[in-house]
């Protein structure tokens, strides 16, 4: 569509005729907005959005997916051709198509091979107004072969010469990244000496006997497919001078000798590339790299030039150790030679590369999509260069014009088509086609025949807000076609704009280049075609400028002192600024030393380089303004020590600009006692309510002398200042001059307003009254208004004098009403207050709640359930509903004492709870009630129910009495909390030893009446451990613990064992009639009888032996006391759960696991002290038990006792 678009600006003459401003325009195709509601509307030709690369190499692990996406109205079909013939999706089953989309997806996870569908695939995307192509996608599965497999020789050679490792990789789809690495997959080093070329081999210049090793491997990595292949090691041995002299000493004259060292030396020659000169091509765009490796000793240096030119600054790298150069985004203009040369001190030798840049086909000018007009002329140009020049073809909808259907509006001119009186069926999607042999480009781009009203696209009554004196740009974003006309309107009358103060952009836009006051207003905008007319209002709103009218100003200041910069801002009323300081033009340091309050900015402690530039800024939404000051920081001048101190009180208090509501405040600084004044503090006194009584006004910073105070009407104000330094407050100013504002009517209206019921028939009225200040005049009183919420009565009123709270009386029980109270006074009213609900007086509820069910969860927790009673029966405020509930007692029981009831409320309407801590196999009765505000209403009947058996409590105690030779007597007291009917007992035992190991459990079964059990046949002198506990039908019960001990016999020595008897005899024979042994024996028991009279003497004198000391030093908290009415060691009772009552006791009171015995809080338990477990203590804590041998242990073990011996053991085998 040839469309006039006006030239980008255009002024509006001024002139006495009304000038419409209407879009000249200029010969150009209409552009379809991007406004997705348009799109969706506008019929459109299809366009390819996304597609896969030209050269398409895909991972043969993974499912292939070929992109093809594209946009059109109606939403295009699609098609694919494979090596340019349709290709059949719907026969192949591993292929599919995306739904709405042209992508492919080719199954070869689960089947097939990808190199199946290598070839080259194109997507064609179609709906009624044309056909888009897709680029040809070359699909090729990526490759990584592995290295041939060859035999490689060792290589030897001699100190100084070249060497080049050949890499040669496989050939891959893409090419591999190669380097080089040894056995432990460490990179070679690589020097101006040893280097990788651009071929993959390893050149050394000249070898070293360090380059011996058999393990330079050269690495492939395939980075498309993540792998990487070695080729096979191959062994490099560099053999020095001195080891060649020897070897070839025998056969070489002195003068060859001398040769053979002299050759070592040599002037550069090159490994790549070959001769002097070579050629290389490479394409436009890419990155050209030109290499040169020489060999040579010393090693040669490479340097580069370009014959006739220079190397392009920002575009020329050098890798490789300068081996490599590199042009990036190469061009026609690096064609030309470039000389490498090598050079060591014994010479120079140069390359020559002559480059030549070949192009691929690039854009000049790719075709754009046009929208016309029916009738309308157009063209698409497409202009492509390249080396060799790009052939230009075009096709229509995916086929080549040659053979397109004939269209009478279009004519080919070379790379140019032109349409001349278009028609709607010339829609269609040209591609245009540049190639040469390097490559092509490919471009879709459709004629969109269509006529279409005027749209305007800029939202509705937008809002523009520009700063006065500045440009204002009012969009008006538009679509038609034909190309509409717009034209601009001011105000709501419709009066065209006449002014020549505007300029008219071709999009639309309305330019007013200089902003005033008067520009604010309603502009419409109207574009206009054949087929209608559509317009569009927004507004615009002028601001005031930003000004900062007190800059900040030059400051010096001596170090450690204070500065401070003053920045005042003025701005338009409706926008609100933010002040920024900014130091050397960036942020203020985080240091405490830098206050920034509303117009200034402190600098206290100043350093050194606290001097610079400080800049305020001001922002606001719309405009900023910055001004700077310079602070200059000199050396402070020797003074005495000054004397620090609160500062004097301020002084000349000054009242001025008196108003109705607001005074200024001035006052004199006393002097700050060489502590920085940082804030003044403003105190009050009303000498008409509360005189004598100051009260706290404001703060302001210690910078300023000056305050605008807000005050109230109806007050006797007077003022005093306090200064504040970092030492503390001053003491206060003489009080300022009195100033008695103006009555007036009260701003504010009484809080906390409410409306409860004290009585079934009033409703109490309360409210937070005004205190002396928001009275604002004399005569305060309160207007109360009410009336019933949900009636259609008018307001009751009534005004009351200064006080809080009002009655009505007679009103129906629990009825909302609707309240408010005004305040006034002799002025006038207040502002109309706030309507708040309320309700009169509760009653107690009048329905209990009915349905009540209990389900009994399990033998401590029930669930009850009732029915809500009637909202209107509550007769108040719901709080919620609450049970009662007591245990059944037994006749005597009850006599004694009255029954215990229990209460659960649960809150709101809930009609459900649960009752918890139930006691099992018990008799419960329960009743519900609502509750309101007022209390309870009246019970539900009774309902009754039984909580189910539990397992019993512990039995009440354990002991044992009675303790013979053999047996044990075990008394106890049953379960003081049964929970049903006991069925039996169960006792548990088990022997410990004097290891404190456990024996095998005895699991015994006892009738439940019994109280008492005598167990016999039992081991003399043992400890046994006893678990007991009690069942119900629903279990077990806690069980109790308890340990006893059986007696020796009543020699107090127990019989010996008989194998150990026959064991002694048998050692005996050969020394019981040796004298030695039997005078041996003789002092062993003279030395017991002494230590026995030593004992008894000391216990007879309190005295105490040594293990009650160690033991009262260090207690074991798991061992409780003795007790003292058996005689027997004291109980140990275990602190675990039940599940550990067949462990063993911690902290040395038993043997762990390992047969070690733990020493943690006490080393001196009375095993240590030989005991064993049958000691006995009398009532001071003395040891006067029997000692006792340790049977328990056997010698085999290996883990003899570190114990004190035991005089009764000397005595046994003494006997």
């Amino acid at each position: 569509m040839q469309l006039e678009i006006m030239p980008r600006k255009k002024r509006l003459p001024a002139g006495r005729a009304p000038l419409l401003l209407l879009l000249c325009q200029l010969v150009r195709a209409l552009d379809v907005p991007l406004d997705s509601k348009l799109l969706e509307d506008l019929v459109q030709p299809p366009t390819i959005t996304q597609q896969s690369p030209k050269d398409y190499i895909i991972d043969p692990r993974e499912n292939i997916v070929i992109q093809c996406e594209a946009k059109g109205k109606p939403p295009p079909s699609f098609s694919w051709t494979r090596n340019g013939t349709h290709f059949d999706i719907e026969k192949d089953p591993l292929v599919t198509m995306k739904p709405g989309s042209g992508t492919l997806t080719i199954n070869i996870m689960s089947e097939g091979k990808a190199e199946t569908y290598e070839g080259v695939y194109q997507c064609t995307a179609r709906n009624e107004r044309g056909a888009a192509i897709s680029n040809n996608i070359v699909v090729r599965p990526s490759r990584s072969p592995l290295w041939t497999k060859e035999k490689l020789e060792p290589i030897t050679l001699r100190n100084g010469q070249s060497l080049i490792l050949p890499c040669r990789p496989p050939l891959g789809l893409p090419p591999p990244i190669i380097f080089w690495m040894d056995n432990s997959f460490q990179r070679l080093p690589q020097s101006e000496r040893v280097s990788q070329g651009l071929n993959g081999d390893l050149y050394f210049s000249n070898v070293l006997p360090e380059d011996t090793r058999e393990d330079y491997i050269c690495y492939a990595r395939f980075n498309h497919t993540q792998t990487i292949q070695q080729k096979q090691p191959i062994s490099v041995k560099v053999i020095s001078v001195d080891e060649l002299n020897d070897t070839i000493a025998a056969n070489l004259n002195d003068s060859e000798f001398y040769s053979a060292k002299s050759n070592r030396e040599r002037p550069p020659t090159f490994l790549t590339p070959e001769g002097n000169a070579s050629h290389k091509e490479e394409l436009r765009g890419n990155v050209l790299s030109l290499e040169c490796i020489a060999e040579g000793l010393p090693t040669p240096i490479i340097y580069w030039i370009k014959e006739d030119g220079t190397l392009p600054i920002n575009r020329t790298f050098y890798k490789n150790f300068k081996k490599t150069l590199q042009i990036i985004q190469v061009s026609e203009a690096d064609s030309g030679n470039y000389q490498c040369i090598a050079k060591n001190p014994l010479g120079a030798i140069y390359h020559t590369i002559s480059v030549t840049v070949k192009a691929a086909p690039y854009w000049i000018m790719a075709p754009q999509n046009l929208v016309l007009s029916p009738g309308e002329d157009g063209r698409l140009i497409c202009r492509a260069n390249g080396n060799p020049k790009p052939r230009i073809s075009w096709l229509s909808n995916g086929v080549p014009i040659e053979i397109a259907p004939d269209d009478p509006s279009r004519n080919i001119d070379g790379d140019t088509i032109i349409f001349s009186n278009v028609q709607e069926r010339s829609s269609a999607v040209y591609q245009c086609n540049a190639s040469n042999e390097y490559g092509y480009l490919l471009a879709n781009a459709f004629v969109n025949v269509l006529a279409e009203p005027p749209r305007i696209l800029t939202s509705a009554n937008t809002l523009y807000q520009v700063i006065t004196d500045r440009p204002a740009l009012l969009d008006c974003a538009f679509f038609g076609s034909p190309l509409p006309t717009v034209e601009w309107f001011k105000g709501a009358k419709g009066s065209a704009l006449r002014e020549d103060i505007y300029v008219l952009h071709e999009n639309g836009t309305l330019e007013i280049p200089v902003a005033q006051k008067d520009s604010t207003g309603t502009y419409t905008c109207v574009a206009r075609n054949k087929l209608g007319m559509a317009k569009n209002e927004v507004h615009l709103e002028i601001k005031d400028a930003t000004r900062i009218i007190k800059q900040p100003e030059y400051a010096v200041v001596q170090r450690g002192g204070t500065v401070s910069f003053e920045c005042k801002v003025k701005h338009d009323h409706t926008l609100i600024p933010t002040i920024t300081w900014l130091k050397d033009s960036g942020e203020l340091p985080n240091d405490g030393r830098f206050t920034v309050d509303k117009d200034h900015l402190v600098v206290a402690d100043v350093w050194d380089n606290d001097g610079g530039t400080y800049t305020c800024v001001a922002n606001t939404t719309l405009d900023n303004v910055s001004a700077s000051a310079v602070l200059s920081v000199v050396a402070p001048t020797p003074t005495p020590a000054p004397t620090y101190d609160v500062p004097n009180p301020p002084f000349d208090l000054e009242l001025t600009d008196q108003l109705d509501k607001s005074v200024q405040l001035s006052w004199t600084p006393g002097n700050d006692n060489n502590s920085p004044i940082t804030k003044f503090i403003i105190e009050y006194e009303d000498a008409m309510h509360e005189a004598g009584l100051w009260h706290h006004q404001t703060e302001v910073s210690g910078m300023q002398t000056t305050a605008q105070l807000k005050l109230s009407p109806y007050v006797n104000y007077s003022f005093r200042v306090m200064a504040v330094n970092s030492l503390g407050r001053s003491l206060p100013s003489e009080a300022s001059e009195q100033y008695l504002t103006k009555a007036a009517e009260p701003d504010t209206n009484p809080t906390a307003v409410e409306g409860l019921g004290s009585e079934p028939d009033n409703l109490v009225i309360t409210w937070k009254p005004l205190n002396g200040f928001e009275s604002n005049g004399p005569g305060l009183q309160y207007k109360v208004s009410w009336r019933q919420k949900d009636g259609d009565d008018e307001w009751t009123s009534v005004v009351v004098a200064n006080v809080s709270k009002y009655i009505v009386s007679g009103t129906p029980t629990f009825v909302p009403y609707l309240i408010k109270v005004q305040a006034l006074n002799d002025v006038g009213f207040a502002p109309e207050p706030a309507v708040v609900m309320g309700h009169s007086g509760e009653d107690l509820p009048m329905v209990a709640p009915g349905n009540v069910r209990v389900n009994v969860v399990n033998s401590t927790l029930a669930e009850v359930h009732w029915d809500p009673v009637p909202l209107k029966s509550i007769r108040g405020h719901l709080q919620g509903y609450r049970i009662y509930y007591w245990k059944a007692q037994s006749s005597s029981k009850r006599n004694r004492r009255h029954l215990e009831k229990k209460i659960l409320t649960f809150q709101g309407s809930k009609t459900h709870g649960m009752l918890p801590g139930l006691e099992p196999f018990s008799h419960y009765t329960l009743n519900v009630r609502v509750v309101n505000g007022k209390g309870e209403g009246p019970a539900s009947p009774d309902r009754v129910f039984t909580t189910p058996e539990g397992v019993p409590s512990a039995p009440s105690s354990l002991k044992i009495v009675n303790p013979t030779l053999d047996s044990l007597t075990l008394e106890w007291d049953p379960p003081s909390r049964p929970n049903g009917i006991l069925t039996e007992y169960t006792l548990k035992y088990q022997p410990i030893n004097s290891t404190h190991e456990l024996g095998p459990l005895v699991d015994l079964k006892i009738p439940a009446n019994k109280t008492r059990w005598t167990l016999k046949n039992l081991n003399f002198s043992t400890r046994y451990k006893f678990y007991f506990y009690a069942q119900t039908a629903a279990g077990s019960g806690s069980q109790i613990t308890e340990e006893a001990v059986t007696n020796v016999d009543e020699a107090g020595i127990p019989p010996p064992d008989v194998g150990a008897g026959k064991a002694m005899a048998s050692r005996q024979v050969d020394i019981a009639t040796q004298g030695w042994f039997i005078g041996l024996m003789c002092a062993v028991a003279l030395l017991i009888l002494i230590l026995l009279i030593v004992c008894f003497i000391r216990r007879n004198k309190g005295g105490k032996y040594p293990v009650k000391e160690k033991e009262d030093a260090h207690a074991d908290p798991e061992i409780q006391p003795m007790k003292e009415d058996d005689g027997t060691f004291g109980e140990y009772r275990s602190l675990e759960s039940d599940a550990e009552d067949h462990k063993p006791l911690k902290k040395g009171s038993r043997t762990p696991s390992d047969r070690t015995v733990k020493k943690e809080d006490s080393d001196d338990s009375l095993v240590d002290y030989g005991e064993g477990v049958n000691g006995q203590f009398n009532e001071d804590g003395s040891f006067i038990g029997q000692y006792s041998g340790k049977k328990e242990k056997e010698p085999a073990e290996g883990n003899e006792s570190s114990e004190a011996p035991s005089p009764v053991n000397a005595m046994n085998s003494f006997v």
